[in-house]
């Protein structure tokens, strides 16, 4: 036999014995996301911005984040505080008592609006789990698609939400994500991120919000029902006066 073809042959053999693997993994897809999308300027600086006529600022000490809500209710300035241990509520920069289910009500929404203020970051916390789904097609482009649960330990309050995110298989942004909701009734939500803009190093969006006609269909549907025009836009998403400055974070 021509040795040129028995060295073909062998390298055949070899070839077929690999496993070539032709798919991302849920967690290469969200670290390739974080990092386009800002990396570790995540941990590193102070963020502000202004939605709905409130402030939000997040900041960390001693490694934590502080999450905070400014508001103007008639002449007063109420700064809501939410860290690991709960929410305190200032009024005029007094400390004021909340019964704790207010507490816990109002600590979820300053909570809320800062998590998907900053995606993907957050999706490598530890009590987040990742399951990837297979690709998508939604308006001619091709989606990763990743769903996120959390448990119940150290998942908070919203720990049996479960959420799924459409990662644009190129740039590994996510462009699409749906979830469920059990607080206040509960429901499903699909949004639509526009207006990509990037502030030192970071990645900001605003999101068209809608929801689902039929509220029986399952959230890992929801793209197809986008497509088939049956979802209801409820409203815009739009981060205003968006600031991202060094922190002191040693």
């Amino acid at each position: 036999m021509n040795k040129a073809i028995v060295l073909f042959c062998i390298s055949m053999i070899l070839a077929c014995g690999q496993k070539v693997k032709t798919e991302l993994s849920a967690q290469e897809i969200v670290n390739g996301s974080i990092k386009i999308s800002g990396g570790e300027g995540y941990q590193k600086n102070t963020f502000s911005f202004d939605f709905r006529d409130r402030s939000y600022v997040m900041e960390r000490q001693d490694g934590r984040k502080i999450l905070k809500r400014i508001s103007q209710i008639d002449s007063n300035t109420v700064l809501d505080v939410k860290q690991h241990n709960g929410l305190q509520r200032f009024v005029n920069d007094s400390l004021v008592h909340l019964p704790d289910s207010m507490a816990n009500k109002y600590g979820n929404s300053v909570n809320s609006v800062h998590y998907f203020a900053y995606l993907p970051y957050g999706l490598n916390d530890p009590a987040v789990n990742k399951k990837y789904l297979g690709r998508s097609r939604i308006k001619g482009k091709d989606y990763h698609e990743v769903q996120i649960t959390f448990d119940k330990e150290d998942g908070g309050d919203d720990y049996d939400d479960i959420y799924v995110y459409w990662f644009d298989v190129t740039t590994l942004k996510p462009e699409y994500i749906a979830y469920e909701f059990h607080v206040d009734g509960g429901g499903k939500r699909f949004r639509q991120a526009y207006n990509e803009r990037y502030v030192n190093g970071i990645r900001f969006v605003d999101y068209k919000n809608y929801k689902p006609i039929d509220q029986t269909i399952a959230v890992q549907k929801m793209d197809s029902l986008f497509m088939a025009g049956q979802l209801e836009l409820l409203s815009e998403i739009e981060l205003k006066n968006i600031t991202v400055l060094p922190g002191n974070y040693n």
